[in-house]
C-alpha cells in the first residue's frame, strides 16, 4: 500500500486551518497542524514532512522568517506560501527565500490541490506515478528495468509483447515524464531533477545523449519521436 504524503499545515486562523485539513485528508493525504510558527519550528525538527503549507503572517515567529530559516539550514522540504497579500512583491520574496510555490487567499481548495499535485510530482515523480506505469503504448517497470511493448502478431493475430530493457539513469527520466504529461521541461530542469545537479555544458550534452538512446529504445522511428518531442529552443515533452 502506498504511504500518504505528509503535509504540514502552518497557519494561525483555526477555520482555515481546520478547512484545509478536513479537506486534504478526504484527498488522502496524512495532515499534522501548527498554530504558529515557534509550534512549527518544533514541528518540523522532530519529523519529516513530504510538503509544508505555509501562511505567510503567523505569530511568534513568521513565515518569511521560517522558510529563510529552513532553507539556510539545509532542508529540501518544498514549501507552499499561503498569504492574504497580493502583491508582486510578496510573491517575489516568497520565491526568492526558497518557497516552491506562492497562492494568494482567498483560493479554492480545487486550485491549491492542484498545485500541491503540482510541486509533489515534480519533487518525487515515483510518488506520482508509481514504480509500474504506462508511458504512451508502453510498461514501465522502474524495479526491474524493463519496458514492455504490446503489438499484434502480423501472421497470427495474438498479443506478441516485446521487453526492452533499460538503465537506471533512463528509467528516473521516463519516470520524470511520466510525472510530467503534456509539460514542458528544458533540459535544465530534467538534469537538475535527474542527476540532481547543476545544469553544465557537459550536462547539455549529457542530458541530450541520454534522450537519444531512450528514443532508439521506445520510438518507432528515433529520427521523427513521436513520445518524447523536442521542443525547439525550450527542451522536450512527452504527450499523454
Amino acid at each position: 500500500m502506498e504511504q500518504k504524503a505528509h503535509i504540514l499545515i502552518v497557519e494561525d486562523e483555526q477555520k482555515i486551518r481546520t478547512a484545509l485539513t478536513d479537506f486534504l485528508e478526504f484527498h488522502d493525504f496524512k495532515i499534522t497542524e501548527a498554530a504558529d510558527g515557534l509550534e512549527a519550528e518544533r514541528t518540523v525538527a522532530k519529523r519529516r514532512f513530504d510538503l509544508i503549507l505555509l501562511d505567510l503572517m503567523l505569530p511568534k515567529i513568521s513565515g518569511e522568517q521560517l522558510c529563510t530559516r529552513w532553507r539556510r539550514d539545509g532542508m529540501q522540504t518544498p514549501i507552499i506560501m499561503l498569504t492574504a497579500k497580493g502583491q508582486q512583491k510578496e510573491k517575489v520574496m516568497g520565491l526568492n527565500i526558497g518557497a516552491d510555490d506562492y497562492i494568494t487567499k482567498p483560493f479554492s481548495l480545487e486550485e491549491l490541490l492542484a498545485r500541491i499535485k503540482a510541486v509533489l510530482r515534480r519533487i518525487d515523480p515515483a510518488r506520482a506515478v508509481g514504480q509500474t506505469f504506462k508511458f504512451a503504448d508502453l510498461d514501465v517497470d522502474i524495479a526491474a528495468l524493463k519496458i514492455k511493448r504490446t503489438r499484434a502478431c502480423a501472421t497470427t493475430g495474438a498479443d506478441k509483447k516485446k521487453e526492452i530493457e533499460i538503465t537506471k539513469r533512463e528509467a528516473a527520466i521516463l519516470q520524470y515524464f511520466a510525472a510530467n504529461p503534456n509539460r514542458v521541461i528544458s533540459r535544465e530542469e530534467l538534469y537538475k531533477e535527474v542527476w540532481e545537479e547543476t545544469m553544465t555544458e557537459l550536462g547539455t550534452r549529457t542530458t541530450d545523449m541520454h534522450i537519444a538512446k531512450l528514443r532508439s529504445k521506445i520510438e518507432k522511428n528515433s529520427a521523427d519521436p513521436q513520445i518524447i518531442k523536442t521542443v525547439r529552443g525550450a527542451g522536450y515533452k512527452y504527450e499523454n
